[in-house]
């Protein structure tokens, strides 16, 4: 049984909040193009920034039509096939990838620009729902883990030497996976991992090493007699050592300088206000002189004047602390964290596990894209170059989460046919 019209069984909340977001980003976007010296100007100059994001919005209205036309079987049947094409666009960046600031992540067709590690998230969330809906998957299953992480850190591995950020992003589908069945252990383990990381970055090894050995041996003589494994606790210890031993290697020879230097500044271990810790360092001022309600919109002082770099990008949110202020900010959020919450109530009621599964996927990538950028620019987290979803300027961006979120949608308006 088809669907006779999918916007009569389209979530419209979804729909609208996604309008409101995309909206207010190119409002934002237009602020912080626009000089000290420029009062108005015409968003249909598409030599400008706002005039460029402009025409992506554009074309963003019959991109959505094409995926809400294609039938929802058809990205379950071929989401493998979807999978290949993704991982070969990441391939394929070694031999034809242009380098921008220093990373070779994009395809160039002259003026024109495409990211694919924009659209490979979503080739690999429909990967997964195909995987852990296509066979009775047991993940506490050794054989079943090995073969769903290897789907998942296949784009990792390829997206890593051009775009470390966007391969962080791949993090969040272990959260999925453990919503399906991922033994508790992959996200602690991934949770300790980082926090050693960050201590032994601070602390001295041997001193960590102390500390980590001190709470093993208080969780092992805290456990019951008959529940006491040794060998395990002293591999634990072992494994924990080494990790931390590891740390400074990886930090000195794998880390490039500039993510040494952003680990540093945010640590306190460097104080550079205008080097590497001068997107940051403004970033706060802007975000701090809106107070509760801003400046006004097109009035913001370091937005006018240029002060925080890349703006409209990575750090369009200072626009919206500066000009909007905190209620505005608070709005933002809450707007993001209510299509998030949307997804997640639409996940729970599909009558698919694929759909169930791609659901889920969505709300993780929009949620820890949206996290981390606002982390990042709080200063809380390192600058590692992740965008506001349908807030930071870019056609590749803004296409790749409104295919993601709108192949859901349309999976969503067909569960009524579905038996």
């Amino acid at each position: 049984m088809k669907n006779q019209s999918v916007t009569n069984n389209l979530d419209w909340i979804s729909v609208v909040i996604y309008i409101v977001l995309v909206l207010m980003g190119w409002l934002n976007i237009y602020s912080s193009s626009l000089s000290s010296i420029e009062q108005e100007a015409s968003i249909f100059d598409f030599t400008q920034i706002y005039g460029k994001q402009f025409m992506f919005i554009i074309l963003t209205i019959p991109l959505i039509f094409v995926v809400l036309s294609v039938d929802g079987k058809f990205y379950e049947k071929f989401s493998s096939v979807i999978y290949v094409i993704g991982l070969l666009s990441l391939a394929g960046l070694f031999v034809f990838g242009k380098t921008i600031k220093g990373q070779a992540n994009w395809y160039s067709f002259g003026s024109f620009g495409i990211q694919p590690s924009e659209f490979v998230k979503t080739a690999t969330a429909l990967a997964l729902a195909k995987y852990l809906s296509d066979v009775q998957v047991n993940l506490k299953d050794l054989n079943r883990q090995i073969q769903v992480l290897g789907i998942l850190f296949l784009p990792i591995l390829l997206i890593v030497p051009h775009d470390p950020g966007s391969a962080l992003i791949y993090s969040v589908f272990i959260l999925v996976l453990y919503r399906e069945g991922l033994p508790s252990w992959y996200v602690w383990t991934g949770f300790i991992a980082i926090v050693l990381f960050v201590l032994a970055l601070i602390l001295k090894p041997l001193v960590l090493i102390g500390i980590a050995l001190f709470v093993i041996l208080f969780i092992y003589y805290r456990s019951r007699i008959i529940n006491r494994n040794w060998i395990l606790s002293s591999l634990i210890f072992l494994m924990v050592s080494g990790f931390v031993f590891s740390v400074d290697y990886v930090f000195t020879n794998v880390f490039k300088q500039h993510h040494r230097d952003r680990f540093n500044i945010l640590l306190g271990k460097e104080v550079d206000m205008k080097g590497i810790g001068y997107n940051t360092n403004q970033s706060e001022i802007a975000i701090g002189s809106g107070g509760w309600f801003g400046k006004g919109y097109l009035e913001g002082t370091q937005t006018k004047g240029g002060f925080v770099p890349e703006q409209h990008t990575d750090y369009i949110f200072t626009t919206v602390g500066e000009e909007w202020g905190f209620l505005g900010c608070l709005f933002v959020i809450g707007l993001f964290l209510c299509l998030i919450m949307r997804i997640i109530y639409l996940a729970e009621r599909q009558k698919t596990k694929f759909s169930r599964v791609y659901g889920y996927c969505v709300a993780g990538i929009l949620f820890i894209h949206f996290f981390v950028n606002i982390a990042m620019v709080a200063g809380i987290f390192p600058t590692i170059g992740v965008p506001l979803p349908f807030f930071s300027y870019g056609g590749s961006g803004l296409w790749g989460f409104t295919i993601l979120l709108f192949i859901f949608l349309k999976m969503d308006a067909n569960k009524v046919n579905e038996w």
